[in-house]
């Protein structure tokens, strides 16, 4: 007579992970066989995965990752300059930890973004708070924010994440305000937490792109001096997935 209030009464407490092993377990008669401290133990692991995937779904959808990607799915077979123990020692995130950068250049087409967001994903199923931002839309979203009261808030929020990833570097020279607001972000998170920053751009150009010398100093002493690099080179990976085709027809990733 308790099974359905002790079920309403888990969910009531949001252990809704339990709740539903509570049922599974009251709907197996063969479950019944196994001591009660197992029977427990299966409960507060239910629990326990729930409430990680709800986590880790949290996580993801703040982050706002431009693509689903992920690091197991990383075509390491195809020459693209990538060092597979370089990469290891990235998807293994003491990096992170170290408050380290990371710099992916590279042509276009090589999955630099691709990259960033499979690196940003495992840090969220690590539970690392991360954050992706086209570079481009990020300066806008600055502008805008400082107009409504909001810059602070946001200058905030970029500063906290574990991992921000800062996508699509160095499409036109900076404006001063453009400069001013990436050396607030970099120096707010200089020695405090690790960015990932994706360009068409090889690192030795980046000082002219910055546009101010003095400035550009300063940007560039926060981003580069502690950074890994992947510099990609190759062929571009869609021209390369638009002449394979699988037995299918479809391209292949």
């Amino acid at each position: 007579m308790l099974n359905h209030p002790t079920h309403e009464r888990l969910m009531e407490l949001g252990l809704t992970g339990m709740a539903k092993a509570f049922e599974e377990q009251r709907r197996s008669p063969d479950l019944e066989a196994l001591p009660f401290e197992d029977r427990i133990g299966l409960l507060v692991d239910r629990e326990a995965a729930e409430r990680d995937t709800r986590r880790l779904t949290t996580r993801l959808k703040i982050a706002a990752l431009r693509q689903t990607a992920c690091v197991e799915d990383v075509d390491l077979r195809t020459p693209r300059g990538i060092d597979r123990a370089v990469f290891a020692k990235l998807v293994e995130g003491r990096w992170i930890d170290r408050h380290e950068n990371l710099l992916v250049t590279g042509a276009t087409g090589l999955g630099k973004s691709w990259l960033a967001c499979a690196l940003g994903h495992k840090a969220c199923r690590d539970n690392r708070s991360v954050l992706y931002h086209r570079v481009p839309r990020l300066f806008e979203a600055l502008a805008l924010a400082r107009g409504d009261g909001r810059y602070a808030r946001l200058l905030k929020s970029l500063g906290r994440a574990q991992l921000l990833i800062l996508d699509d570097w160095g499409l036109s020279v900076l404006t001063a305000a453009e400069r001013r607001d990436l050396l607030e972000i970099l120096e707010d998170r200089h020695g405090r937490a690790s960015t990932i920053v994706t360009s068409q751009l090889p690192v030795d150009t980046w000082h002219g792109a910055i546009g101010d010398p003095t400035v550009a100093d300063a940007i560039l002493d926060r981003l580069v001096h502690n950074a890994h690099r992947l510099q990609l080179t190759g062929e571009s990976m869609r021209k390369r997935s638009a002449k394979t085709i699988t037995l299918d027809g479809q391209p292949e990733h």
